[in-house]
């Protein structure tokens, strides 16, 4: 480890930009600065890790909202002075909520929100940055919060009678209604799969090892 860290080239300050990446939808999520510990750090934990350059101290991201990024892998630029760092995030990556920091883009003279990339190919996974939120940081009223109080009965209940209504939804072929109850079937889904300390990723890859 020490060997790789050596080869590397870091700024007068001793810090290195990586650029966080999502390992499954490929979308930026952040970037910040690591130094050799942090580097070190994050290649032991598997968290990333860096170097608050305003505080002046070691960050592990998401270590206090539990917006967690989990490492798989580090990629170093042929130049050796930049890291790309794949991860599966826990959470959203901002601290303003969104998904990514990077959801403006400059149009003419303005900053806008980019509505492009709020599309459908990453909807699972929005959707359980907010369940994975709710979680590990309740909110009055919140319809997820109710089934992590009840529990892992009522979640895989909930779970059950979802996957009834997609059936029956299907023997109707009813498009609309099929819509419907599929969509409720993957939330109630996701909300099992956050109860379990898991994330669509762990799907998603046990689906590509089956593609294999």
């Amino acid at each position: 480890m020490d060997n790789i860290i050596s080869q590397l080239k870091f700024d007068e300050k001793g810090l290195i930009p990586a650029v966080l990446q999502d390992k499954t939808t490929k979308e930026v999520l952040m970037t910040a600065y690591m130094n050799a510990d942090t580097l070190k750090q994050t290649l032991e934990t598997g968290l990333a890790t860096f170097w608050s350059r305003s505080r002046n101290e070691v960050w592990v991201k998401g270590e206090t909202s539990g917006n967690l990024m989990h490492v798989c892998s580090v990629r170093v630029d042929c130049d050796g002075d930049c890291l790309v760092i794949l991860v599966r995030p826990d959470g959203p990556a901002c601290h303003t909520g969104n998904r990514s920091c990077f959801y403006r883009k400059v149009s003419g003279s303005e900053l806008i929100e980019d509505t492009e990339n709020s599309g459908t190919s990453d909807i699972l996974m929005r959707e359980q940055a907010v369940i994975i939120d709710r979680k590990h940081n309740p909110e009055d009223g919140s319809y997820t919060n109710y089934l992590f109080n009840k529990g892992e009965d009522k979640i895989l209940k909930k779970v059950g009678e979802e996957a009834a209504e997609v059936v029956i939804a299907g023997k109707n072929r009813d498009r609309d209604e099929i819509k419907y109850e599929t969509a409720d079937l993957l939330y109630h889904l996701s909300v099992m799969l956050v109860d379990n300390d898991m994330t669509w990723d762990d799907i998603f890859e046990e689906m590509e090892r089956r593609a294999d």
